[in-house]
């Protein structure tokens, strides 16, 4: 008899001899998947035999793991801002670090109830959906991708959020000096650097939602100067920013922005870009 406590050795063993980062945590994860039950329960219940069409699935998962495939994209979810959100391969999994860009947004949303906000490259529509159920404040987001926006359509219908998605290419279809806060986190990995990335990256994630030209700063210099028109005089920019970015996106600011700050992460490294679109 294969008992729950078992599988969930033996899955751990698989893994952690393939390399597969926090070997236990994800076979816990993979086999909670399969059972459709929380990760207390395997411990609650470890001497139950596992059925076999369970074990079917969690073999099928760990197999899928071992290929580099992201546990999340297993089990199409992924935890942000202490919501879950339904993820697939046509977004970008969204990270704790982005928690920061949410944070700084949440804070100018409730000073400014009447603000008009807009999350340009919105994938998932964590951001958006997020910012909307904790300032009450009616967002916009757009993404280029129509599979991203469908998926982000369903996680709003989850959680009941107002939030308005379209396609669209960066700002290209809103109109000029309408927002008061645009927020994104863009694509900002330079291509050369595709080749030294976690595989799980590289091979799963949307390239069109990590990867931003040879320098990693093309979507920054379209962003900005995009930005710059639909953005209201005194309204401001917050944007992710992306390893060793900082210097060279605060000299793309320069021109049209003013009181520039930036927010570390607790890394100390810096995570948000905030500035404000001069009169």
């Amino acid at each position: 008899m294969l008992t729950l406590q078992t599988a969930l050795r033996q899955g751990s063993e698989i893994l952690e001899k393939s390399g597969i980062p926090a070997p236990r945590l994800t076979a816990e994860v993979l086999l909670s998947h399969a059972l459709r039950c929380d990760r207390a329960y395997l411990y609650a219940h470890g001497s139950d035999e596992l059925t076999r069409l369970a074990w079917i699935h969690y073999g099928r998962y760990l197999d899928e793991r071992l290929r580099g495939k992201p546990t999340q994209y297993i089990t199409k979810k992924q935890e942000f801002y202490g919501r879950e959100f339904h993820v697939a391969a046509d977004v970008l999994i969204p990270r704790p670090e982005t928690e920061h860009l949410v944070e700084a947004a949440i804070d100018v949303i409730r000073t400014r109830k009447d603000s008009r906000i807009l999350d340009i490259g919105t994938g998932s529509g964590a951001i958006a959906i997020s910012l909307a159920l904790e300032t009450g404040v009616h967002v916009l987001a757009s993404d280029i991708s129509a599979k991203a926006v469908a998926i982000a359509k369903e996680n709003r219908g989850r959680h009941k959020a107002r939030v308005s998605f379209f396609v669209g290419d960066l700002a290209s279809a809103v109109a000029a000096c309408s927002i008061d806060l645009l927020v994104s986190n863009p694509p900002y990995v330079p291509g050369a650097d595709a080749a030294n990335m976690q595989r799980e990256v590289r091979d799963w994630e949307p390239h069109i939602a990590l990867f931003a030209g040879a320098s990693g700063l093309e979507i920054y210099e379209r962003l900005i100067a995009e930005a710059a028109v639909i953005v209201r005089p005194g309204g401001r920019l917050m944007m992710e920013l992306g390893y060793q970015s900082l210097d060279a996106v605060r000299n793309l600011l320069k021109q049209n922005w003013a009181d520039i700050e930036t927010v570390f992460d607790l890394a100390n490294l810096p995570r948000v870009i905030i500035a404000v679109r001069r009169f």
